[in-house]
């Protein structure tokens, strides 16, 4: 039986095929490892959040990207691409590219299937060593429920959590509040449908 070896790729060998390939791959120190494509509900929360916060920081310092916007970690070698960043002041772009960052405040992903283990460990493990980071919000797309990590001062963070009890989600690092309904707004499962029949 043969074994394949790991192909490893410097950070430009990685930027020349993302920038011709036809879908996303994320890259992680050598290695590139295409992305799993989303289904409608994770599009849908990833959506109803970069579009409530666009309204609310229409006139304030605050810039929010999607996931086309790339993040650069250098402390690991990482680009990766999260669901909702928000950046305070201006946007620092990595070699005057437009499409990668490397200063996000909060970064929002909603949680696959497959990639949940890695966005809540492995993921949130490497933000933390980017120096303007300071919360992160992992959003459940199959029910009702939000995990919130919030910086409090070097080395320690808060937990928060939300379900279907809860009415309101408030973000620590900047001045902002979103409803759960808003959240799940048109996301299809059972506890959504509940979550719409307690608030009428």
């Amino acid at each position: 039986m043969q074994v394949t070896e790991k192909q490893y790729y410097s950070p430009e060998e990685y930027l020349v095929r993302e920038d011709a390939a036809d879908y996303k791959s994320e890259y992680i120190d050598g290695e590139i490892i295409p992305m799993a494509g989303g289904s409608t509900n994770h599009n849908q929360i990833a959506g109803n959040f970069y579009a409530e916060l666009n309204f609310a920081f229409k006139k304030l310092d605050y810039l929010v990207f999607m996931s086309d916007v790339r993040l650069w970690i250098p402390s690991r070698r990482i680009y990766t691409y999260p669901d909702v960043m928000i950046i305070a002041g201006e946007p620092e772009y990595l070699n005057d590219r437009t499409d990668m960052i490397t200063n996000p405040r909060v970064i929002i992903e909603v949680l696959s299937e497959s990639t949940q283990g890695y966005d809540k460990k492995g993921k949130f493990e490497f933000y933390r060593t980017i120096p303007s980071f300071e919360e992160y919000l992992l959003i459940d797309q199959t029910k009702v429920y939000v995990e919130q990590y919030s910086k409090t001062a070097n080395k320690r963070w808060s937990f928060r959590e939300y379900d279907i009890e809860d009415e309101a989600i408030a973000l620590a690092s900047v001045q902002f509040e979103i409803s759960l309904e808003d959240v799940y707004n048109k996301v299809k499962f059972a506890d959504v449908d509940a979550l719409n029949e307690s608030g009428n």
